[in-house]
């Protein structure tokens, strides 16, 4: 169902012709015309008991008529509408969903916990009205749902591959959450304004190896980082001794300063210098 809009007229202007109407048929019954006093006089209590509305700022009023969709007044004022309608109030403003926390597998198996807050407003009353039981608990259980469909499909974290992973591509990952979540609550004309992820970490059974496989891959990256550094160091070093023609190395010789420059490198620990003072044969 779609939103369209509801029949109204001024409440203020009416309010003045119903008034007007209330003193004609009093006048009317005054003279002596009964029938047609009592006819007006009822027609002015009908619009004036069942057809004045007040709708507030950021509200909408959806119109029902025996069960028919009349409309929707979005308007803001006081407003005459259909009479022996039903009208429910929708707020249009802008909300805030703290999902709880959700203890979801990622796409390793790794139990993890997972939260996220979705902004969202409400842009087809009809829609949330009659397409949905309760769009406010449609919105919840639903933006749940995503939450652990897009947790379960990346890993917490990457460790050898360079894929998108829930702790590295936070942003990434809660653009996916909103695209989703926008699909999903399309039905009940709620528009999704955000979707941030509010909490990440691994469950607690978990977390204490995890935090070891986390240090270990970060010194194992480091090292490498050294040892290809140092590589390229004791290169240049070799290059330049030569290039400058003062040094004459032969392999044993450059076997041995690479051995002792790589040592003294990579070691991380001071190095302890050895002086020889004999050959080195």
């Amino acid at each position: 169902m779609i939103e369209k809009k509801a029949w109204k007229f001024n409440g203020y202007l009416g309010l003045f012709v119903l008034l007007a109407l209330l003193a004609a048929s009093i006048y009317l019954l005054i003279a002596g015309f009964i029938i047609p006093g009592i006819i007006l006089l009822a027609v002015d209590l009908i619009f004036l008991t069942s057809s004045f509305t007040v709708v507030q700022p950021n509200q909408a009023m959806v119109i029902t008529f025996f069960g028919t969709y009349m409309g929707t007044i979005r308007d803001t004022g006081v407003w005459i509408t259909i009479p022996f309608s039903i009208r429910k109030k929708i707020s249009l403003r802008v909300r805030n969903f703290n999902s709880v926390k959700l203890k979801v597998n990622d796409v390793e198996g790794n139990p993890i916990e997972i939260a996220a807050v979705i902004v969202f407003k409400v842009i087809d009353s009809a829609k949330a009205m009659f397409d949905v039981d309760n769009y406010e608990q449609f919105v919840e259980i639903q933006s749940e749902t995503a939450l652990r469909h897009v947790a379960s499909k990346y890993p917490y974290d990457n460790f050898v591959s360079d894929g998108y992973s829930l702790r590295g591509n936070a942003e990434e990952v809660a653009g996916e959450l909103g695209t989703e979540l926008q699909e999903r609550l399309s039905v009940a004309g709620v528009e999704v304004l955000e979707a941030r992820l509010t909490h990440l970490a691994y469950s607690t059974e978990i977390a204490s190896a995890m935090l070891q496989r986390q240090q270990a891959s970060a010194i194992i990256s480091a090292r490498q980082q050294i040892v290809e550094g140092a590589v390229g160091m004791v290169q240049m070093a070799i290059a330049r001794l030569e290039a400058d023609g003062g040094v004459t190395l032969d392999e044993e010789r450059k076997a041995a300063m690479i051995n002792n420059l790589m040592v003294a490198i990579v070691s991380d620990r001071s190095a302890s210098p050895v002086i020889n003072t004999g050959s080195l044969y």
